[in-house]
């Protein structure tokens, strides 16, 4: 990813910054706690497309309980 591309581009629904994930091939919004994905290097900036963080991030802190 491109490091003057990183410095332009900004959440469409915040306009705050985002982090590059080059892991998960992602750009994180952590206010809106939304990862957008990168497809072939192109950063999708659709929010219907982007990855919520906050149910991930629940379902760590809050496992389901095991069936009985």
């Amino acid at each position: 990813m491109d490091t003057r591309l990183l410095d332009i581009l900004v959440c469409p629904i915040c306009k705050g910054p985002l982090q590059y994930d080059k892991k998960a091939q992602e750009l994180i919004c952590k206010s809106d706690k939304l990862a957008y994905p990168i497809r072939d290097g192109i950063p999708i900036m659709w929010a219907d497309q982007a990855r919520d963080l906050s149910d991930a991030a629940q379902a760590v802190a809050n496992p389901p309980a095991p069936a009985e």
